[in-house]
């Protein structure tokens, strides 16, 4: 398995597409994967910004390895990686950008940009069927389903955890057909860190808790919220209640629904239906 320098926890590669972007002169964007992914399960994403006339970045949570091979490899290096560990990454390596990004985030990824918001360090967000920020009450029975295979286990909290089939495809293939829920998990699925999982289920019952946002801030800039309204792991709750406590901002705040799509909504052959708002919000601030 091949290893990614580091440097204050920012890999070499990672530090390439930020001078590469400070090179190129063009305004950022950086995208934030969720649980159960890697960086490049924004590739087609990647592509539709740049040629839209972007420059796109798209780091790794800590330790993720470049590929999907690697991470089946030494499924153990996805473990222990906390909602706040991963965003003060994320915030690390937009503090080498010259110009400050526009940022995109799905699933827990969605939850971290608002986070990395909440930091004043984005020129606009988007977040596609996040995870609940902290205060977002309703917990709806698909979302427990969906999070089961880490939350039955206490002991999951420091475990990397891997979906099997089926529950890959209740929790995001639920709206897709067998061959195109198994290619998906067969290109795109990895082992995923339990802590997060813990942190948004006990997150209203603690003073604390990593998926805290100021929602008040009025540094925290735009805000677009993507919802996938048939979405069993981050259920409309989440992101209708999110979008609700975001209201409280004085910035703009808008909520988007695309009809009868589930988690994948971002891989599947309907991303473009979610890409192009996405998109759209972004051009109209950056």
């Amino acid at each position: 398995m091949t290893t990614a320098k580091q440097t204050n926890g920012v890999t070499d590669w990672e530090r390439a597409e930020v001078e590469q972007a400070n090179n190129s002169g063009l305004s950022p964007v950086v995208f934030v994967h969720g649980l159960w992914l890697l960086p490049s399960s924004w590739d087609q994403w990647r592509k539709l910004f740049e040629d839209n006339g972007y420059v796109t970045l798209a780091p790794g949570w800590p330790d993720d390895p470049r590929t999907r091979q690697e991470a089946f490899a030494n499924p153990s290096v996805f473990a222990g990686k906390s909602v706040q560990a991963v965003t003060d990454h994320y915030l690390a390596v937009i503090s080498g950008l010259s110009k400050k990004p526009a940022v995109i985030g799905h699933s827990f990824g969605g939850l971290i940009v608002q986070k990395i918001a909440d930091k004043g360090a984005a020129a606009a967000t988007v977040a596609i069927d996040n995870a609940p920020i902290k205060g977002v009450l309703p917990l709806p029975l698909s979302a427990l389903k969906s999070g089961s295979p880490v939350l039955r286990n206490p002991a999951n909290r420091k475990k990397a955890i891997t979906l099997t089939f089926e529950q890959f495809k209740y929790g995001w293939a639920n709206n897709l057909d067998e061959a195109e829920a198994r290619e998906l998990y067969d290109t795109y699925h990895v082992p995923g860190s339990g802590i997060p999982f813990f942190q948004a289920g006990l997150a209203n019952f603690t003073f604390a808790g990593d998926t805290g946002v100021d929602v008040k801030n009025p540094n925290r800039g735009p805000l677009l919220i993507i919802a996938g309204t048939n979405d069993t792991t981050a259920p409309v709750a989440f992101t209708k209640g999110s979008y609700k406590k975001q209201l409280k901002n004085p910035e703009v705040t808008e909520y988007v629904e695309v009809p009868n799509r589930g988690h994948s909504l971002i891989l599947d052959h309907g991303w473009p239906d979610v890409a192009n708002p996405a998109l759209s919000f972004v051009k109209r601030f950056l």
